[in-house]
Parts: C-alpha cells; sequence; structure tokens
C-alpha cells in the first residue's frame, strides 16, 4: 500500500495572499517570491513563459540576474508547498513544460475560481429567472473577499489586476443590490447603499440603486434628494451632469411610475415562456493544440475586462497570416470559455478566404443564425437589415458567444454583432478589420508564427516525443523550413505519420532539396495546400499591392522599409505606403516596427515563385539594381556625415531613375540607420555578389565598412570583404586587399593580414599612388602595434607620415604623426611623442577631423599618464570619450575606459578606477566581442586590484 496522500494547499488571492495546507497557513517567503506565486495563480494550470513571466514580475525594470532570481524563487516555492517531492522530479504543483513554468492546483483550491464559479452560478440563475438562487450565489462570491487582492505585493500586473478585480467586485456588489431589491428587500438596503455611496461617490449605478430602495421603500423625497446629492458629486468632481439612466430614473420617480413598484415575485408567477434553444455550434477542439500561452492570455484578460453581469459587448478580433493557426486558436478559446455564455454557441465559416467560392454573403450568415436560435421560416422577415433587427432582439438580454470566422472585412461582420450587452464575439481573419476596431471598439489580437519550442511540442503531439527528440538536429532544421508555420508543420506531421518509416533526415533532405519549398507541403487537400492556402490572400490584392508583394519576395534581407519598397519597385513613395498597408492588413508581409515589413520563408519562397511567372527576367533584375542603389545612396549619405575625413574617398555612381533613397539629416540618423540595417545590408551585399551585381555590391562594401569597423563588428566586416570579389581593376583591387587586411588585423589573423598589405601596397606603388601607400603602411604598423612590435610599427608610421605629407593629404598626415608619437610613447620617448601628438591634435583641430582628435587625446592621455602628469591624463581621456562616443566607436571608447581607470588608479583614486573599469567591462559585454578577450582579462585582472581597495 502507498502512503497517504499529502493534503492539498488551497490558496486566497482575494486579500492578503496565503497558502494552507491543513488548517496550517505556510511561509511563502520574501515579497518577491510571493509575486511570483501571486502571477503563477493568476495563469492556475496553464504554462507561463519566461519572458511573460518576468515581464509581469518586473515589468521593463527587470534586472539583468532576474532569470537566476526567477529560477531561485521558484526552487523555493517548491519546496514550500511540497517540502517531500524529489527536487529533480518532474511532477508537482509548479512544473516547467515546453512553453513554460506552470502551477497545477485542484478545484476549489483557490478562492479566485470559486468566486468566479459562484459567478457563473448567479449568471445561470438569473437566466433560468431564479432570482434567489441568483442574489445567493452574488453573496456566496463575495463573502470570499477579505480586502483588496494580493495586498501588499507589487507588481506591473499584480496591480493591474487588483485594479481590475476591485472594479469587477464592485460590480458584484451592485448586482447582489439589485437581485435583492427585485426581492423585495427594499428598506434593508438603505443603510448599507448610503456607505458604499460615500466610497464610491461617482459610481452611478450605486446612486441608482440608492434611489429605487428609498423609492419602494415610501420615502420619495428621500430618493428625489439622493439624486440631487449624485448630481452636486457629479458637477464638483468632474464637471459633468448624470447619465441619462440617472436623469430617466428621477423623472420616473418624479411621476410615480407604477413599473417602479413592481416586485420581482410577481415577475417571477408570470407565465413562462417555452424554453428557448441554446446552440451548441463550435467545431471540435483539437486535441493537438499547443502554446499560444501569450495570446490566450490576452484574450482571458480581454474577457476579465468584462463586468459581472455581462452588461458590455467584447469583441476579439484575432488576425495573422494564412495558416497560422487563427481559426484553431478562437475555437480552442472558445471552448475554454464557453461555460461564461450558458445561452449557447454560435458559429459560422464566413469563407473569407476560401478557394472554393466567393465570401459567405452577411444575409447568408443571419439565416443561419436565426435558424439556430428557433426562428421558424415563416417568421423570418425579408432584408437583411430587418433580419438583422430579429438577430439582435433575439440576443438582448442573452448572455451568447458568437465566433465568427474566417471574416473578410468589417462590412461582411457588422450585420452580425449583437446590438445588447451580454455576448462576446470571437472574429479571425487574415485582415486586421482596423474598421472594426475604431467604430465597434474591437480588442485585436495579432498571432505570429510558432516559437521553436512550441514547433517542437506540436510535431511532438503528432508524431510522439520518442520520434522527435531521436533526431534533435533534424527536428530543428525540419521548423526552420516550415517557418514554424502551423499548417505547414501539419502537413509534414502528417506526411511523416502516414509514413512511420521515414526517418526525420528523410523529412528534411525533401524539404531542403525540392525543386519548389512549396511543392513538400502539397497533399490533395485544398484547405490545407500551402501554396493555394497563400493564393486565396494573394487574389484578393489590388493590381499594386501584388507586384510589390512579388517584388519583395526577391530581395534577401530579413525586412525591407517602406523607402526601400518604393525604389524595389521603382514607384513614388505615396504609391508605396498603401500598397504595403494593405499586404499588411491581408498579413501577406508583418509590420515588424513603423514603416519596416518582413515576410516569413514560406511567404517569401511563394512571391518569388509568382515573380518568376508573371515579371519578366530585365523587370526582375532592374528591381533588384534599384534596391541595392537605394542602399547605396543612401548609405552613401549617412558614411559621409559619420566619417567626413575618413582615408579612402569613397564615390558612388549617379543614382538610377526610380530610385527613392532616404534623407539622412543628422549623425543620430546616420548612426541609427546603419544600425537598424545592418542585417538588411549584408544580405543585400551578399545578393549583389552572388546574383553579378558586382559594382553595386562594392560600393556597398566600401559605404558599409567604416560602420562595421568602429563598431567592434569584425566578423561581420571580415565575411563582407570575403564575400567581396577581387577585381581585375587596380585600383579597386589594391584598395579591396587593404580592407581586408585591416579586418584581418582586428580578428588576429596577422599572416594573413601581412599579405593582403603587402599586396596593397605593392598595387598602390604600380599606380603611384602616395596617399594608399601611406594608408597601407599606416595599417602594417596597426598589425605590429598588436603583435607589440614597437619600433618596426613606429617605422612603418614615419614612412607613412613621409608619404602623406608628399601626397598633400592632410586627414592622413595628422593621424600618421599621432601614430609616430603613439609608437614613440611606447619606446620610453614620451618627449617626442608629446611633440607629434601636440601637431596631430593642432592639424585636426584646423580641419575638423574630429574622429582623428579622439584617436589623438587617447594617445596624450597615455603620454601624460606616463610623465606622471595626472590631471592632464584624465583630461584628455575624457575628451576622447567624449568624441568616442559622439561616434559610437564602442570598442575604442572601453579601451579608453581602461586607460582612464588606469590613470584613476594611479592616482590613487581607486573607486573612481573600479566604476571606469566596470563601464568598460559592462559595454565589451554588450559588444559580444570575441575578439576582446585579451582586452577583458586585463580589465578582469584590474578589477579584482579595484574590489580589493574599494571600500
Amino acid at each position: 500500500m502507498g502512503g497517504a496522500q499529502e493534503p492539498a494547499v488551497h490558496f486566497q488571492v482575494l486579500g492578503p495572499l496565503v497558502a494552507r495546507r491543513a488548517d496550517a497557513d505556510l511561509s511563502l517567503g520574501p515579497a518577491q517570491q510571493r509575486v511570483i506565486l501571486a502571477v503563477l495563480l493568476l495563469h492556475a494550470d496553464r504554462p507561463v513563459d519566461r519572458d511573460s513571466l518576468l515581464t509581469a514580475v518586473w515589468g521593463e525594470a527587470a534586472p539583468a540576474y532576474a532569470v537566476n532570481l526567477l529560477q531561485k524563487h521558484i526552487s523555493a516555492l517548491r519546496r514550500i508547498l511540497e517540502p517531500g517531492r524529489d527536487p529533480r522530479s518532474r511532477t508537482g504543483l509548479i512544473t516547467w513544460t515546453d512553453v513554460g513554468y506552470q502551477l497545477k492546483i485542484g478545484p476549489g483550491t483557490l478562492d479566485l475560481h470559486t468566486f468566479e464559479a459562484a459567478l457563473r452560478q448567479a449568471h445561470q440563475a438569473r437566466a433560468e429567472r431564479d432570482l434567489p438562487a441568483a442574489a445567493e450565489a452574488l453573496r456566496t462570491a463575495l463573502s470570499l473577499w477579505r480586502g483588496p487582492p494580493f495586498a501588499g505585493l507589487c507588481s506591473p500586473l499584480l496591480d493591474a489586476e487588483r485594479d481590475r478585480l476591485l472594479e469587477r467586485r464592485a460590480d458584484v456588489q451592485e448586482d447582489r443590490i439589485h437581485a435583492d431589491l427585485d426581492l423585495g428587500r427594499d428598506a434593508d438596503l438603505v443603510p448599507e447603499l448610503r456607505q458604499l455611496v460615500a466610497d464610491h461617490p461617482l459610481r452611478e449605478r450605486l446612486h441608482r440603486l440608492l434611489m429605487l430602495a428609498l423609492y419602494r421603500a415610501g420615502r420619495q423625497a428621500d430618493a428625489l434628494n439622493a439624486f440631487h446629492t449624485a448630481r452636486g458629486h457629479l458637477r464638483e468632481q468632474l464637471g459633468v451632469e448624470p447619465g441619462p439612466e440617472l436623469v430617466q430614473l428621477h423623472q420616473r420617480i418624479l411621476r410615480a411610475d407604477p413599473a417602479l413598484d413592481r416586485p420581482a415575485k410577481r415577475q417571477a408567477a408570470d407565465d413562462r415562456s417555452p424554453p428557448r434553444p441554446r446552440p451548441a455550434q463550435l467545431p471540435h477542439d483539437t486535441t493537438d493544440f499547443v502554446g499560444r500561452t501569450k495570446a490566450l492570455n490576452q484574450l482571458n484578460l480581454l474577457l476579465g475586462d468584462e463586468p459581472a453581469d455581462g452588461r458590455a459587448l467584447v469583441i476579439t478580433s484575432i488576425s495573422g497570416t494564412a495558416g497560422v493557426g487563427k481559426t484553431a486558436l478562437a475555437v480552442h478559446w472558445s471552448h475554454q470559455i464557453r461555460g461564461r455564455f450558458p445561452d449557447g454557441q454560435l458559429y459560422v465559416n464566413l469563407r473569407g478566404y476560401d478557394p472554393s467560392g466567393p465570401p459567405m454573403s452577411p444575409g447568408e450568415a443571419v439565416r443561419g443564425f436565426l435558424d439556430a436560435l428557433g426562428v421558424p421560416e415563416q417568421k423570418i422577415p425579408t432584408g437583411l437589415e430587418s433580419q438583422a433587427g430579429l438577430y439582435r432582439s433575439l440576443l438582448a438580454e442573452r448572455r451568447m458567444l458568437v465566433v465568427l470566422d474566417n471574416a473578410h472585412d468589417a462590412e461582411q461582420v457588422r450585420p452580425l454583432l449583437p446590438g445588447a450587452p451580454g455576448c462576446l464575439v470571437v472574429i479571425t481573419s487574415r485582415s486586421d478589420l482596423p474598421g472594426l476596431v475604431a467604430a465597434e471598439g474591437a480588442r485585436p489580437v495579432t498571432i505570429d508564427l510558432l516559437s521553436v519550442a512550441e514547433a517542437r511540442a506540436l510535431l511532438g503531439r503528432r508524431l510522439g516525443a520518442d520520434r522527435i527528440w531521436s533526431e534533435p538536429r533534424e527536428l530543428d532544421e525540419i521548423i526552420t523550413l516550415c517557418a514554424r508555420l502551423p499548417l505547414a508543420l501539419t502537413v509534414v506531421a502528417a506526411r511523416a505519420a502516414s509514413h512511420p518509416q521515414f526517418s526525420l533526415s528523410d523529412l528534411a533532405v525533401e524539404l531542403r532539396e525540392s525543386a519548389s519549398r512549396l511543392d513538400v507541403f502539397e497533399d490533395g487537400d485544398r484547405a490545407t495546400d500551402v501554396r493555394g492556402v497563400f493564393s486565396w490572400s494573394y487574389r484578393k490584392l489590388d493590381a499594386r499591392a501584388a507586384r510589390i508583394f512579388r517584388y519583395i519576395g526577391l530581395q534577401a534581407g530579413p525586412e525591407i522599409t517602406t523607402p526601400a519598397t518604393a525604389s524595389l519597385a521603382g514607384i513614388p513613395l505615396d504609391e508605396a505606403r498603401p500598397a504595403l498597408a494593405e499586404l499588411a492588413r491581408a498579413h501577406l508581409v508583418t509590420e515588424r516596427a513603423p514603416g519596416c515589413f518582413g515576410m516569413h520563408d514560406l511567404l517569401r519562397a511563394y512571391a518569388t515563385e509568382l515573380a518568376r511567372v508573371h515579371d519578366q527576367p530585365s523587370e526582375r533584375e532592374a528591381a533588384l539594381r534599384r534596391m541595392l542603389d537605394h542602399y547605396i545612396q543612401t548609405g552613401y549619405q549617412a558614411h559621409q556625415l559619420l566619417n567626413p575625413h575618413h582615408y579612402d574617398a569613397i564615390t558612388v555612381p549617379r543614382m538610377q531613375p526610380g530610385v527613392a533613397p532616404e534623407r539622412i539629416a543628422s549623425n543620430s540618423h546616420a548612426r541609427s540607420w546603419f544600425a537598424n540595417h545592418r542585417p538588411v545590408l549584408l544580405a543585400a551585399l551578399r545578393q549583389g555578389f552572388e546574383g553579378g551585381f558586382t559594382d553595386e555590391a562594392w560600393y556597398l562594401t566600401c559605404v558599409l565598412s567604416p560602420f562595421l569597423e568602429y563598431h567592434g563588428l569584425w566578423l561581420e566586416w571580415q565575411g563582407a570583404l570575403e564575400t567581396a570579389q577581387l577585381s581585375d581593376d587596380p585600383q579597386r583591387s589594391a584598395l579591396a586587399h587593404r580592407l581586408r587586411g585591416r579586418a584581418y588585423i582586428k580578428t588576429g589573423r596577422y599572416d594573413e593580414a601581412d599579405g593582403h598589405l603587402h599586396r596593397a601596397l605593392e598595387l598602390y606603388r604600380t599606380l603611384g599612388d602616395l596617399a594608399g601607400q601611406a594608408e597601407a603602411h599606416r595599417d602594417l604598423a596597426l598589425k605590429l602595434d598588436r603583435q607589440e612590435e614597437h619600433r618596426e610599427a613606429l617605422a612603418e608610421a614615419e614612412q607613412s607620415l613621409l608619404l602623406f605629407r608628399a601626397a598633400g593629404h592632410e586627414t592622413g598626415q595628422a593621424r600618421a604623426e599621432n601614430a609616430v608619437g603613439w609608437f614613440s610613447t611606447m619606446l620610453g620617448d614620451h618627449d617626442t611623442a608629446l611633440v607629434h601628438c601636440r601637431e596631430a591634435l593642432a592639424l585636426q583641430s584646423e580641419i575638423g577631423d574630429r574622429f582623428g582628435q579622439a584617436e589623438t587625446y587617447d594617445s596624450l592621455g597615455h603620454i601624460y599618464l606616463q610623465l606622471g602628469d595626472w590631471t592632464q591624463a584624465k583630461v584628455s581621456y575624457q575628451r576622447a570619450l567624449e568624441l568616442y562616443h559622439e561616434f559610437d566607436d564602442r570598442y575604442d571608447e572601453a579601451d579608453t575606459l581602461v586607460a582612464l581607470g588606469d590613470t584613476y588608479h594611479a592616482a590613487g583614486s581607486t573607486d573612481e578606477a573600479y566604476v571606469a573599469w566596470r563601464k568598460a567591462l559592462s559595454i565589451l559585454d554588450q559588444l559580444g566581442q570575441p575578439y576582446a578577450d585579451r582586452l577583458r582579462g586585463n580589465l578582469e585582472r584590474k578589477l579584482v586590484v579595484g574590489v580589493q581597495h574599494s571600500p
């Protein structure tokens, strides 16, 4: 026989958080730990992904170590709630699922659930006209409250939920009083209502209930006086007049309306009408539904805004791209909440995007609903307006769930919306239905592709855990090739289930090597043919939007902006904007940031297929050239702002017709443009070289190189340069070798760097290009500096200075002067170093080379440090930091912070040294720069010293 089962833990959140086992309260630990438990209780029996949990607990202010802190508190809660549980066990109250943490509780063990169950009983009793039972259920619900929910605990989610629940409690109090009034308990309610009105003077419903209670108690004058009191509060505190319901009640009391005297007991004795039909039209729920925790939480919160008596009509619009699982989510959620709607569920597929024919007319849908509601055919009026009116009348005072699936547009939906409160309408559509959001107050919920974890869970449900985890790499490749699109994943899962002899490797190869990415997803069923499903959305587009959709599929970047789209299509911006808006509404593209659009890989494959069918090769080539030129012209503006004194005088060709480059107005705009477009520019560069657009790709390489270098993105820079094809043009070839050499220096590949730099030097000599030779010598000096061969580096720097002077290249001359100064101080000749660096700084100030000044100030800081002049060293380093920060040169900023910390430490200011070194380490961590290990190691050793001397 097994041991006795441990008593269940009961939780209370309607007041201070309490957990109790066998009448003994459990000590739940510190406040933050109790906050985590409260958040899990709000999502009881539903998994919460880690990011959502962190946001719920800390909001935007989550500390860097929040994940570790969360895991620590979860472990502690497990020990408290289940002291005898094996820590390695995967079962228990708090578990980790594929989606996130889940707190499993038993029925009746959470007071909030008991509260909601009592409210459902009240709704059901009211629907059955059993007022005493309704009042008793509401009284039971209110008895569970012990104070403000989660009293004493604070977090973004708990604060919002506390306000919502307190508002709901007030609604329930009003419902209970209303029920008691209908039961004839008028006089007993007056003292309670006076207290509630004093506590909540702006709640008009309480004033109405007080007036009605006074009137029914035979106190007409007091009831009229209560109206004037309410009016005074509203005028004084809000500056508004009472609402129409309060005014109408005042008028009815003035004329002693007999309807106000009719007791509920007489109503209960009225002839009862025959029972009304309770339609249950929801399609069956899938057993394979996984994930969508964020969307389900959002839907539950929207429903949670509804007052307890159902007075508000809630319209929820679920949108997303074709095949993303909108219907599955809507049906699954509807099954979860259908118990809250005792009068039944209506469902219709509006065929807004359907291969079998045009969308269903609103009239056809309304007639279907009238039939489900038991209206005889001969009593259905003619005309859509009359039918919709009858439909709304039948749903008045009912609590019904209405699911409108696969809607085409707002006009198709509007006649199907109930007019009176009490219902929930769930709409799915590939369109965002902005008209419903604006005019009807629909609550939009947009769903995206599955996460990798959700996709694994979906395939695991279909194929079994053993099969998917036997080939984890192949599983992830299948998920990638399916673009995490639920429809594609289910088609592949069906094929795998039908052929158990196929390995996941076989399926991955089939997906990878298919001549067309979409052919593999054809299974003979139009409803699950991925290409066909996409086509239902594409066919609805106008010609301009369809062309842009095809062209976006041609470009290799992960996303595209509105101006880049205009250039790609060769159209003005004011034509590109509405076309992209149409594509976004149809979810054929996703607006990931304002004016920035992307599409998943299967949609891209579909768009590319269409372009090859509908657009000539010359048109596709011209589109890609315009796109590349857009990035060249825009990037050149940004480069000129950020690097006006760069050695390499970059020139770009004349802009092509139809290109609409962005206007870069400032240095900060230039930096943000490069930072935001970096993945796109790298993809465009690769596509240019691989597609034969060699000149365009080369110009783009030159424009992008300084940004990648200064931001420490050396691996990306190296990769971009290795993609570039060496040209027969000696000038371009020389620059390519020099840039590769410089990139290899940054990544520590010194032998390769040496070969490329010497080849560049040979080409520059052949060309007679003195400035080019000078630049190559300076880069050789940089390489030797990294190898700590300072004497040889000094010789290269001096040669560079002579050549820059001979070429009359002032920027190069100043920076070479600084290089000579740097290597002189590294060799101990600080006085000579000071002369050269001061000359460099004077020339840089004269020509306005601010980046060169940053480098020179950094050198001067080192010289003054070696000379023991701590004050001048600190001033120089601080000035270098300001200039590096201006150029957003994070790596050199970190390097200078290390040197500034050394200066503080040498001067005896250990606290300031510690702060500077910590800032440097923070920047290096943000950069994730693998080639900063030497600097990091040196820095961490310094931090040990800082810790030892810090108080």
